[in-house]
């Protein structure tokens, strides 16, 4: 008991003294805290005082060096005044110097003005005196000869007129001459040895096709009952079937030649194989139908390989294999297109220029032809299309939209085309035409010589090829038959539609006749 007791007090007198140590140690640290205080109130007080110096002596720096700025500044401004004031004066006295010169030159200028009117009324006076000798002379003139003023310009102007038609018919002969001296030898040599070259065979095809048959008897059974085969064939078909008086023969009519081809290989087929009927006739007609498909891409593969062309568009060829049945005046089209390709490969190679373009362009030239009852337009039109459709070269279709003169020929083989196509057209018997539509050209071609003033008689001859004139030696003077021959020619290039060329032959006879007594 008397432990714990003691252990308490221990504790109590420990809790005592540690309390009094403790604020005794705050009492010591308030103490040092405020001396601390005191000595930095002191040490700012002295920085404060510092910064106040330091500011009083910044402060009359600035003052000193903002002054001096100043004075500098003056001192640069006045300068600059002084130099643009000199400037000034300067320009001042070059105005005054310029303004001086052109007082001078007005003053001359005056002058010069007065001199002027001076002469010029001096030479109206002078133009004055000539109007009046001239007209005096004018007057006598007349007296001389007899003739007004008037009559005398219209005697000058048709003199001159006589004269100028004498020059221009010189002219035009002599021009004539050269060019044909230059041009006509190789001309006629490369077309000629193009022409001798090429002898192509000409097909002659109409619109109808004729099928044998073995007996007349079948034209029952392809009629058949109450009709059904016959209007079979031409619905499937669209080709007109005509039965007639014909012996063992039946005609079939189509402008459409691929389609007649196809209604006549399917007829073959169905008479060598003698069941005729709606069902038998659809399958022959497929069969009919590949088979001229066939056919065709076999002509224009023939085509281009004869030609010596590669790389053309299968779509092309196929076209150019339709040309095989398309014919243009008679003419069989295909043929035709190989022909032209040959004639311009020749002359191309005789000027020394790439044949196989050449032969490329005269075999597509006609192209369109074989595709202008489907599409709307003209065969060059759809030609041009087609053409670029399947990339072919710009030279190629140009080509082929010049080959009729419907645009102007810019290139050397465009022109070869035009001549090949020609000389193609116009080979004897190369093309029939109505014997109508000839006569009515042939009529054409004298009313257009007849037409012009001084033709006393015209005759077309040489199948339409040349026109002999015979004119009035009293109106048509030797110098005026050459200008006449250049006008009758143009019109007849603007208003008749003629194959080939046409030569306009004039005939001028003078003749004196007497008689002995």
């Amino acid at each position: 008991m008397d432990t714990i007791l003691a252990i308490v007090l221990i504790i109590a007198v420990s809790l005592v003294v540690g309390i009094a140590t403790f604020f005794a140690g705050i009492q010591y640290r308030k103490k040092i805290g405020e001396e601390k205080i005191g000595s930095a109130e002191k040490e700012a007080e002295k920085i404060l005082e510092e910064a106040q110096r330091s500011a009083e002596a910044s402060k009359k720096e600035a003052l000193i060096a903002g002054k001096d700025e100043a004075h500098r500044l003056l001192s640069n401004a006045e300068k600059e005044i002084s130099d643009r004031r000199k400037d000034m004066q300067r320009q001042e006295r070059r105005i005054q110097q310029k303004e001086e010169t052109v007082e001078r030159k007005l003053d001359s200028l005056e002058k010069k003005e007065e001199a002027v009117a001076q002469k010029n009324k001096a030479a109206e006076q002078k133009l004055a005196e000539a109007e009046k000798i001239k007209q005096s002379e004018f007057e006598m003139l007349e007296k001389i000869s007899g003739l007004t003023a008037e009559q005398a310009k219209a005697y000058i102007i048709n003199n001159l007129d006589n004269e100028l038609t004498h020059e221009k018919a010189v002219k035009i002969m002599e021009f004539e001459q050269k060019t044909r001296d230059e041009s006509e030898k190789v001309a006629r040599e490369i077309i000629s040895l193009a022409i001798q070259r090429v002898a192509a065979d000409h097909v002659s095809e109409s619109t109808v096709s004729v099928v044998p048959l073995p007996s007349d008897e079948m034209k029952g059974r392809i009629i058949g009952r109450e009709g059904r085969n016959i209007r079979a064939i031409e619905t499937i078909t669209g080709v007109d079937l005509i039965i007639d008086d014909t012996p063992e023969a039946i005609t079939l009519s189509c402008f459409e030649p691929v389609k007649r081809e196809i209604a006549r290989v399917m007829l073959e087929k169905l008479i060598s194989d003698g069941r005729i009927h709606p069902a038998r006739i659809e399958e022959m007609y497929e069969k009919a139908r590949r088979e001229v498909e066939a056919m065709i891409r076999s002509e224009g593969e023939r085509a281009i390989i004869e030609a010596g062309v590669n790389n053309i568009h299968p779509e092309l060829v196929k076209l150019l294999g339709r040309l095989h049945f398309r014919t243009s005046y008679g003419q069989n089209v295909l043929d035709h297109s190989l022909e032209v390709a040959y004639l311009c490969g020749m002359m191309a190679s005789e000027l020394g220029l790439e044949p196989t373009m050449a032969r490329r362009a005269g075999l597509l030239h006609d192209i369109g032809k074989a595709l202008d009852h489907e599409i709307e337009g003209s065969h060059i039109e759809i030609g041009v299309d087609v053409a670029r459709k399947y990339k072919e070269n710009e030279i190629i279709v140009h080509a082929i939209h010049a080959h009729h003169g419907d645009v102007e020929a810019k290139t050397i083989i465009a022109c070869l085309v035009q001549a090949a196509d020609a000389i193609s057209a116009a080979r004897p018997g190369a093309r029939r035409e109505n014997i109508e539509n000839y006569i009515k050209r042939l009529e054409k071609l004298e009313e257009v010589a007849s037409s012009f003033e001084g033709v006393e008689r015209s005759f077309a001859i040489q199948a339409g090829r040349e026109v002999r004139i015979a004119v009035k030696p009293e109106v048509i003077k030797d110098d005026e038959m050459v200008l006449l021959a250049r006008n009758i020619c143009k019109k007849i290039e603007e208003e008749v539609e003629y194959p080939g060329q046409i030569k306009v032959n004039i005939i001028r006879e003078s003749r004196a006749i007497d008689y002995a007594k």
